[in-house]
């Protein structure tokens, strides 16, 4: 039988986060410095819609002082 590659329903509808850069990370650790590069942001204001997972999750509890946070739904995502 084929690999089943369709995600189910509820995987589609569920929310995102939108996280936005708010603080320099310049002066940081250098740890907190890679996270910021990790999700995918470099400059102060600029904003990434990220999946919802744990590991997202993880780096936006480590550096959640730098950021700001909203959980969005996949639709206003697209």
């Amino acid at each position: 039988m084929a690999a089943r590659k369709n995600k189910p329903a509820a995987e589609a509808t569920l929310p995102k986060l939108k996280v936005t850069l708010r603080r320099s990370a310049v002066t940081r650790p250098q740890d907190q410095q890679a996270t910021v590069m990790g999700l995918g942001l470099r400059h102060i204001g600029q904003s990434r819609v990220l999946e919802n997972t744990p590991a997202v999750r993880g780096m936006v509890k480590k550096i959640i002082h730098l950021l700001e946070v909203e959980e969005v739904s996949a639709e206003q995502s697209a």
